[in-house]
């Protein structure tokens, strides 16, 4: 796993270098946004949770350090389950989460406010592992049964009849999933109930009863790791990990019709035809539009409005800023889509709501 991580570092490095020269310029010259404000600012902020979201948190705490180099930010994943937990229990000062917090956990926050600010869309890819198959069309019913166990090889007429003149194998298929609490569970689960109604089984959550011959691995890169090394192994893995690991995947269709690959640009249209509530929760989850991308999520940053200091105020205020400002143009590098305009500006506007 600690492979694969670095890897991720090594494949974005120059790009990485460029950016926090050209940030550290910005925050120089005074036109760096919300993230250059509030200098000479000191401080630990502590975060935990998605691992969807932890490739960009990697980059960002690397390239905001020249903006307020007394500010150390340190993230750790764990899933978004956790992390939620952690910003209840007040071991971290902000979480990463890719859905909202349920009516069940609401009671854990003690009726104090959250606020939501979404950092970034990615898709989560249907990746698979079949030697020499590098294209493959899935649509919800037919992933729905794979999941499920009901297709359980991988030349089942309901996949072949989706991909004709692919000489599928007979391979047995194996089920990858998240062991961990997990928001990219939550977002792929949706799908199933929105693109399958009446034959996904097993529910949308944060952790799903899957069937008892399936394997799980913790964090998106745990899943990976079982699928590019299992022959035959199918696993919902998001964009950014599966790239890092070169897995292989599906495309998917829509709720147009049409079999759409994962991408920056179709996770994109998905999020630009989300409809965003305010408290800038959204689920960009099977998507209108000819090409958006069915199983694109979506993920905050989870803070508690009232704060316990004016410094930790400012530090969050400075970090978040940064997350939906200049660290935006780190996304598409790293496999991302950055926020539609339209988001990102409501998620800027709502930086001064923490500690009020």
């Amino acid at each position: 796993m600690q492979r694969l991580r670095i890897q991720r570092f090594t494949t974005a490095g120059v790009a990485l270098a460029t950016t926090a020269l050209f940030v550290a310029a910005c925050s120089s010259s005074g036109s760096g946004g919300s993230s250059s404000s509030g200098s000479g600012l000191s401080g630990t902020l502590n975060g935990s949770g998605s691992t969807l979201q932890l490739v960009y948190q990697q980059q960002a705490i690397q390239s905001f350090k020249p903006v307020q180099p007394s500010i150390t930010v340190n993230y750790g994943g764990g899933g978004s389950g956790k992390g939620r937990t952690d910003l209840a229990s007040n071991v971290v000062q902000f979480a990463g989460s890719d859905s909202p917090i349920s009516s069940t956990d609401l009671p854990l926050f003690k009726g104090k406010t959250v606020l939501y600010y979404p950092i970034l869309i990615s898709p989560i890819t249907v990746s698979y592992n079949l030697p020499g198959i590098k294209s493959l069309k899935l649509d919800a019913p037919v992933i729905a049964d794979i999941f499920q166990a009901k297709i359980t090889k991988w030349n089942d007429p309901k996949i072949a009849a989706q991909n004709p003149g692919v000489k599928l194998p007979s391979t047995t298929i194996t089920i990858a999933h998240r062991s961990d609490s997990s928001g990219t569970t939550q977002n792929f689960s949706e799908f199933l109930v929105e693109g399958a109604p009446g034959v996904w089984k097993l529910g949308s959550d944060s952790t799903i009863n899957w069937p008892a011959n399936s394997q799980g691995g913790n964090g998106n890169s745990g899943v990976a790791q079982i699928v590019k090394t299992t022959a035959g192994a199918v696993g919902y893995v998001d964009y950014a990990d599966a790239k890092a690991s070169g897995l292989t995947w599906a495309s998917i269709k829509n709720q147009a019709g049409n079999y759409v690959e994962p991408s920056v640009q179709s996770a994109t249209e998905a999020a630009s035809n989300a409809q965003v509530k305010p408290d800038l929760t959204f689920s960009a989850i099977w998507a209108s539009g000819a090409q958006s991308y069915p199983i694109t999520a979506q993920s905050w940053v989870l803070v508690y409005q009232k704060q316990s200091s004016s410094n930790t105020t400012k530090m969050l205020q400075a970090y978040i800023g940064y997350l939906v400002g200049d660290g935006q143009k780190l996304l598409p590098q790293l496999g991302y889509a950055p926020l539609p305009s339209s988001i990102d500006q409501q998620a800027k506007a709502q930086i001064s709501k923490v500690g009020t």
